[in-house]
């Protein structure tokens, strides 16, 4: 009997066996959102270990991305009628090419939200808010690691 650990495999295109994950474009207003992507991004790639994450002069294939839009919304209030809950939604667009420049697979408007509660501290909220772009990256990171490798 044969035995193989589930989700060894990989499709990748012919060739591929390194990645570089350049800073991210920041088209919007947040400050510091692109270092927080680029970061989710690297992490997933790395932690993963199925491609080598190099710069981009030894690699393959680079995954470039770009936000495209940053919201933040309130959901909820209390009974003062003070936001207890906002929705943070993230918009990016992703492609990878070849180290030549050959598109291998390019999304749009990916898009992911996420509800975070407030706090009566300023400081603690932007903290809070932080986390939740953390998490949201993490999301889109993970997704996008799950198409790269199973998609092709």
């Amino acid at each position: 009997m044969w035995y193989q650990m589930t989700g060894s495999k990989t499709h990748l295109p012919t060739g591929i066996s390194s990645i570089a994950i350049p800073t991210f474009v920041n088209q919007t207003f947040e400050p510091g959102i692109e270092i927080q992507f680029t970061r989710a991004f690297l992490n997933d790639f790395i932690t993963d270990r199925r491609v080598n994450v190099v710069d981009r002069a030894q690699a393959d294939s680079v995954l470039e991305g770009t936000i495209k839009t940053f919201r933040i919304g309130s959901v909820a209030y209390d009974a003062e009628g003070f936001v207890s809950e906002y929705r943070t939604t993230v918009v990016v667009d992703l492609t990878l090419k070849r180290r030549d420049g050959e598109i291998l697979w390019k999304e749009n408007n990916l898009s992911e939200s996420r509800w975070f509660r407030t706090s009566s501290g300023v400081l603690l909220n932007e903290g809070i808010k932080s986390a939740a772009i953390q998490n949201i990256g993490a999301l889109v990171a993970e997704r996008v690691r799950n198409r790269f490798f199973y998609n092709f």
